[in-house]
């Protein structure tokens, strides 16, 4: 008898308040969604428990599901909170500084008091290796294997290190004298975990290089004991299908990859809602998009421009300050580009001593204890408790019901805590805490976008994340964007990005050389490795044989600068001929990112990419979720909202679940589902697509 194909798929997203799930069976066309509370402890708990919940409600086992796809902040989270492995590293001799030295530069050139980012390994557990290779490659003084068991013995037996480090000067173009070290160390200790800067960043740089092996090191324990029990916990429960890891970069990979790599994880959850929208933005033809994902404990802005997010490859963990670009751990990975702020529903609101005026963020309440309005410990008022006062909020309907929100419990804190501190009404202290957030994220946002040169007049937004459609039309308005968009099930629109993003993965090798003495031989063996290997690897990740595209760049720049510039290359096999193609990228990249151009300055090559890619899967929400029309109307009472400048407002309620296409009414309302409630201004006017998506044009 034939094996029924197993064909059932589970997006989950642990965030740092809820864990978000989406269920999608293409054969049996069915969709189920949940969100319920991260357990922080074991974050692998919410996983379990919210996966056999969805499979219930589907009339499914375990065994029908064919892959389940995960993204975590568990990275970013010990990188920022430094609660990860005792590391050692081994480096070149007379480079044992490097790390801590870094660029020798100040981001802020005035303090006198500055912080500088901590190092993950301290002075004396880096140790010096007797060897040197040049910055061609050459041998210049040969690997001291004795030296090398000498260090690791001392690390692991005398200092106790969970992991090591091996970052050698020049390893990105011989990563010979790495790989030895690598193996001596593998010999001694095989289940030690181990970095090598050669391969966890194979570019040029040293620091940087340096800086993202340790990182790696530093996650690596923990992240290995995380996912071995996430997936001896599925094995228990019955799941036998596959488990992929989200990227950084929007690709996913699989757990092997993940526990080799787990600073490629680093931003694994936020660039699933940027796939999410990347893929909104395709299906309903958007060229020009600001990603809003608002969850419980941040929010996350990000461009889609031409249905792709923007993408950068370099990322800083750990900021001492959050906006201040040099203030943390610079790190060599591919990471989707976005800004990300310490404002969500969970971001608390206090009264600060010294100035007199209200904060709020970047400090949560998380899952433990939450707001106060869920009635486990929380003391002090939230974004989410502001939006429950202010009407936006339904407390017999958070969760779809599973949670009763206390309004008066909710009342008494904003009395208590900011109304007694700055005598005004609970009321405007939870507009104030509204205001502040929103002011927040649009300053951000408009940073963000006027690096890049963008005006945000000109783009859509689009909005999920449990918070997210709570202040998205706000936070529209407050940019001056005219028309927003928030897809059914938007409050689990991160795990949705999960399903629909594609196997991909980036590679990444340096040549440094002057665009006309390339040696393209050396050019095309490079791209032919690396696309072999990537070739590989999605294939284990579930890329079908024959659908993987594969993409080169070449980070380029005029000889003397000292950042450089992503260039599209015209295919994969170059040579001589190709060079007036690519000096025009080059002019054409170089023009859009500082309108001129230096034509007579020669140009040089540092780094080669090759993004490899298979062909995601598509997923509508809306007509899976939505329900068939019965007669049943969509308004289902009214509520009273307060909106800055217009004072308490009569809101109608709509059942998202039961609104059609072609359906269209007028601000100020409300649109309530199971895991959002989406916020319409007065003088709006909202329209349901054919995607049931609603489309709210601002007046």
């Amino acid at each position: 008898m034939a094996t029924k194909p197993k064909t059932a798929r589970v997006g989950v997203d642990v965030g740092g308040t809820f864990t978000d799930l989406v269920l999608h069976d293409a054969e049996r066309d069915i969709v189920h969604t949940g969100k319920l509370l991260t357990t922080p402890d074991d974050p692998s708990e919410a996983i379990i428990n919210g996966v056999a919940r969805l499979l219930t409600e589907a009339g499914l086992t375990h065994q029908d599901v064919h892959s389940i796809v995960h993204g975590t902040t568990l990275v970013t989270n010990t990188i920022i909170e430094r609660t990860g492995a005792k590391i050692g590293l081994l480096t070149t001799q007379g480079f044992r500084d490097t790390i801590e030295i870094g660029r020798e530069t100040r981001y802020d050139l005035y303090d006198l008091f500055l912080e500088m980012p901590t190092t993950l390994v301290p002075r004396s557990r880096r140790l010096e290796i007797p060897e040197r290779m040049s910055a061609s490659g050459e041998t210049l003084l040969a690997l001291d294997e004795a030296a090398v068991t000498k260090a690791a013995r001392h690390l692991v037996e005398t200092e106790g290190v969970e992991a090591i480090a091996v970052s050698f000067l020049h390893s990105y173009q011989s990563p010979g004298h790495e790989l030895r070290a690598g193996e001596v160390i593998r010999k001694l200790y095989p289940r030690l975990a181990l970095s090598l800067g050669a391969e966890v960043a194979p570019e040029i740089r040293e620091f940087e290089r340096g800086s993202t092996a340790c990182a790696n090191a530093y996650v690596q324990p923990l992240m290995q004991r995380y996912l071995d029990k996430l997936e001896s916990s599925l094995h228990e429960a019955g799941f036998s299908g596959n488990l992929y890891i989200m990227l950084s970069g929007g690709g996913i990979t699989t757990v092997a990859e993940a526990k080799a790599y787990p600073i490629r994880l680093i931003e694994s959850g936020p660039a699933a809602g940027a796939m999410a929208s990347s893929f909104l933005a395709k299906q309903v033809g958007l060229d020009h998009v600001v990603s809003f994902d608002m969850g419980g404990t941040t929010a996350k802005m990000c461009l889609v421009e031409n249905g792709l997010p923007h993408h950068k490859y370099d990322f800083e963990a750990g900021r001492v300050r959050r906006f201040q670009k040099g203030s943390g751990l610079p790190l060599k990975i591919s990471v989707v580009d976005m800004i990300e702020i310490g404002a969500g529903g969970g971001s608390l609101a206090r009264v600060d001593k010294a100035s007199g005026l209200m904060k709020v963020g970047p400090r949560s309440a998380g899952a433990k204890p939450g707001p106060v309005c869920y009635g486990r410990g929380g003391v002090e008022p939230t974004v989410t408790d502001a939006d429950l006062v202010l009407g936006r909020l339904d407390p017999s309907y958070f969760l779809g019901g599973e949670m009763q929100l206390d309004v008066d419990r909710v009342r008494r804190a904003f009395t208590e805590k900011i109304s007694a501190e700055i005598d005004v009404p609970a009321d405007d202290a939870a507009l104030g805490v509204q205001r502040i957030v929103d002011e927040t994220m649009a300053a951000a946002t408009r940073m963000h976008m006027a690096e890049k040169g963008k005006d945000p007049r000109r783009y859509t937004m689009i909005a999920f994340g449990g918070a997210g459609p709570v202040h998205a039309w706000n936070l529209a308005r407050l940019l001056k964007i005219k028309r927003l968009l928030v897809p059914l099930g938007a409050g689990v629109g991160s795990a949705v990005g999960f399903l629909v993003a594609p196997p991909a993965t980036e590679m990444v090798r340096s040549y440094v050389a002057r665009l006309e003495r390339l040696d393209w031989d050396r050019v095309n063996q490079l791209l032919a490795e690396m696309a072999a290997l990537g070739g590989t690897l999605l294939k284990k990740a579930g890329a079908e044989e024959g659908s993987i595209t594969f993409q080169p760049t070449a980070d380029m720049r005029h000889v003397g600068q000292g950042f450089e510039i992503p260039v599209a290359l015209p295919s994969m096999t170059l040579s001589t001929a190709d060079v007036p193609a690519i000096r025009t990228a080059f002019f054409d990249a170089y023009r859009l990112r500082f309108e001129r151009t230096l034509d007579e300055t020669p140009i040089e090559s540092l780094s080669w990419r090759l993004s490899c890619q298979s062909p995601g899967r598509t997923l509508s929400m809306g007509l899976a979720l939505g329900k068939s029309p019965d007669g049943t109307p969509a308004a289902r009472g009214a509520r009273k909202v307060l909106f800055e400048g217009a004072g308490w407002r009569e809101c109608t309620v709509y059942d998202r679940y039961r609104l059609t296409a072609g359906t269209s009414f007028a601000g100020p309302a409300l649109i309530e589902e199971r895991e959002s409630t989406c916020v319409v201004g007065p003088g709006a006017k909202v329209e349901v697509d054919k995607f049931l998506n609603l489309v709210i044009d601002l007046e």
